[in-house]
């Protein structure tokens, strides 16, 4: 009789994992230390963690992670393989993304300059999707049917738990039918899954009936001590593997394994009621350790995770905070685009965000860098078109140059060739591609003809260099004024030699400030020592160097009366502003004495401008 009677489960027995996401997600039950009785399951989802993108064998292309997709939907693996299906639709944009990558580089490469890269539609897409599609149908199929059937458990657990109430009631009457009670046992045992909610009270309304009925046969003490002996050394031995999880480095496959051992224990029948407490105890405190693992090593990864978010942000940030508007050139904007690829790269050597906010995040920053490249392309675009509108610009200049390059009018051709010469540096730039070539053409041109013109105007350079030597003898020979003849003597001289000097014709364009300078310093030393003033030394210039009648002569006297009247102008606008200062202070006194030097300075110099407009006149008459 002992070998034919054996309870189901004790007290210790905990909540049964009932659907395939319950097996792979749920946390441990919370265990009482009052009650051994089972909680509530809660169910934790499933880590996206690297072992499960890596599980299975990895694909090498995209097709493959399809024709991997396609066997499964066909397959009735699909419900047994959630893992793998995610880690293979991660993979899939992965290598999307890394293709475009590539076709990007390549475009780079292939110097496309002021195109805009824009990848192929993605053809594999749609297969991708179908297949997976046709795996979630199923999955949600086989829900709808396991919800079914656990409904239907539910309902036979019931006929069974009245059978056996049944059954208790004639074994108190003194006819127990212990082949129909392991019966009944038996068909529990095959019944499984039933709604969540319904577990905790079945087991327990199951339990109180196997005591009472157990309690009612008063089954002999050799068979119930047999029976927990066997039941101690099962559950020990449960006890003994879950301490060995404890160390385990293997947090996740460690929870796991416990949630196994959860089923066995609470499968495995009762021990002596002196031992219960004890071994439960023991089980649990194991059980307390490795939970406590696992909740930590989630913690840890939503902490990581959580950092991520933030590395995540901060690069979207600063995707978006690039100014647009201010990239108005090709190395602007090549610039940026760096800036851009640089920031994607650190983007892929950042782990996952959390579940929740990992397609966001990722969303919003595949929108920042799209924006960034429409707005690129756009501007590409826009600048291709102002590059070929300044080819042709250019190359009008290049016909221009050419229809030039043989002309024998120097001076005018000089100045019409420096004039397209100008215009071509306000045109911008052209495609590099034939940037070198329009150059080339252009500048050749206008070679030409200076090199024509160069050697025509040979002579002329020589006699700028017979004019410099002229002047130069003109500088020694104002040196060589002897300073002690009478100052008229001397004034004479000077003049003649001004004179001379001023009929020399140019001299070359390098050594035209230095001859001059020179010159200076010779009149100046002159002046100096016969003790003319400044006003003097003006006039006397201006007296050698005035041209004689015609209309040039009448500009100089207009310009120099426009000077005039300007000077009247600014002497009266002192003189009333000094009329209205106060002189009460010293810094006051200080300041219109200021004034009146200035008022006194511009008199002596409106008084030279009035000796040149008279003398201006005087050579009009003449010429008249």
């Amino acid at each position: 009789m002992s070998e034919t009677l054996k309870p189901d489960a004790m007290p210790e027995e905990q909540n049964i994992v009932n659907t395939p996401e319950q097996a792979d997600n749920a946390s441990m039950t919370k265990l009482s230390d009052e009650q051994p009785a089972p909680e509530t399951v809660e169910e934790i989802p499933a880590p996206m963690d690297e072992e499960s993108e890596n599980a299975g064998s990895r694909p090498a292309t995209r097709q493959e992670i399809i024709e991997r997709l396609k066997a499964i939907a066909e397959s009735d693996d699909a419900l047994n393989c959630r893992a793998e299906i995610e880690g293979l639709k991660v993979l899939f944009y992965r290598m999307r993304t890394a293709e475009i990558e590539a076709a990007h580089k390549e475009f780079m490469q292939q110097e496309n300059e002021g195109e805009a890269f824009l990848p192929q539609p993605d053809e594999l897409e749609a297969p991708f999707k179908e297949y997976m599609n046709v795996i979630k149908t199923k999955r949600n199929a086989w829900l709808a049917k396991q919800e079914q059937e656990m409904k239907e458990n539910l309902e036979k657990k019931e006929a069974l738990l009245a059978q056996l109430q049944t059954l208790i009631e004639k074994a108190s009457q003194g006819a127990p039918d212990v082949n129909e009670f392991k019966a009944i046992q038996a068909q529990w045992k095959e019944i499984k899954n039933v709604p969540q909610e319904h577990v905790t009270a079945l087991w327990k309304q199951y339990q109180l009936l196997v005591e009472q009925f157990y309690d009612v046969l008063k089954i002999n003490h050799e068979f119930r001590e047999y029976d927990f002996k066997k039941n101690l050394e099962i559950k020990t031995r449960i006890c003994e593997v879950a301490e060995s999880l404890v160390e385990d480095t293997d947090v996740i496959g460690a929870f796991r394994q416990l949630q196994q051992l959860h089923i066995e224990f609470r499968e495995t029948g009762p021990v002596a009621q002196e031992l219960r407490e004890e071994i439960w105890n023991r089980f649990k405190a194991a059980s307390t350790i490795i939970n406590r693992r696992h909740q930590d090593h989630f913690e840890a990864k939503k902490e990581v995770e959580k950092e991520n978010l933030e590395k995540k942000s901060a690069i979207c940030e600063e995707i978006e905070s690039i100014d647009l508007s201010a990239l108005t050139s090709y190395q602007a904007w090549n610039n940026a685009t760096q800036q851009v690829l640089d920031l994607q790269a650190k983007w892929k050597e950042i782990g996952f965000a959390p579940q929740k906010m990992n397609l966001k995040i990722f969303e919003r920053f595949r929108a920042a860098c799209d924006e960034f490249f429409r707005q690129k392309s756009e501007y590409f675009k826009d600048a291709k078109s102002a590059l070929a509108k300044n080819l042709e610009q250019k190359k009008a200049l290049c016909e221009q140059a050419e229809a030039l390059k043989d002309s024998e009018d120097w001076k005018a051709t000089a100045d019409k060739l420096t004039k397209l010469q100008k215009e071509w540096k306000e045109i911008g730039p052209v495609q590099q591609k034939h940037s070198e070539a329009i150059w080339k053409r252009f500048v050749t041109a206008c070679d030409t003809f200076f090199e024509r013109r160069n050697a025509a105007t040979s002579s002329q350079r020589s006699a700028e260099q017979e004019n410099l030597k002229q002047k130069r003898e003109v500088i020694e020979a104002l040196k060589a004024i002897d300073t002690t003849l009478p100052a008229n003597e001397q004034t004479k001289q000077i003049g003649e030699l001004t004179a001379k000097w001023n009929s020399i014709g140019f001299v070359p364009f390098k050594e035209k400030d230095k001859v001059y300078k020179e010159y200076r310093q010779a009149l100046d030393a002159l002046y100096e020592k016969l003790h003319i003033d400044a006003n003097e030394r003006r006039m006397a210039n201006f007296r050698n160097n005035i041209g004689k009648g015609g209309n040039s002569m009448q500009r100089e006297r207009d310009h120099l009366v426009r000077q005039y009247e300007a000077l009247k102008n600014e002497i009266t606008t002192y003189e009333n502003n000094i009329g209205f200062l106060s002189v009460s202070n010293k810094k006051g006194e200080s300041l219109v004495d200021t004034m009146r030097k200035r008022v006194e300075k511009l008199k002596q110099d409106a008084e030279v401008i009035l000796q040149k407009i008279r003398l201006v006149e005087d050579e009009i008459e003449k010429g008249n």
